[in-house]
């Protein structure tokens, strides 16, 4: 779970960089979907026409370090 604003900061500065292609995207993975989804309503701002909807593919919410590694070799088009 987050840390405090600084970890938000970093965890915003990576989402940031990938989204303007301005670092090479890497696997963003949210551990806890209920956690993350209360504490970050991201839906708010793709409804605000802030974020498109395909910024929300940037990063994956799990619950299961299987489904992250799962999700991680599938970005990096490795065998599972």
């Amino acid at each position: 779970m987050p840390g405090g604003f600084g970890t938000l900061d970093e965890l915003f500065e990576v989402i940031t960089l990938a989204q303007c292609g301005k670092a090479k995207p890497v696997p963003i993975v949210l551990f806890g979907t209920d956690y993350w989804k209360r504490f970050l309503n991201l839906d708010v701002l793709v409804e605000e026409d802030t974020i498109s909807p395909e910024d929300l593919k940037l990063f994956t919410y799990v619950d299961e370090p299987q489904a992250a590694w799962k999700d991680i070799t599938r970005f990096f088009g490795l065998p599972e």
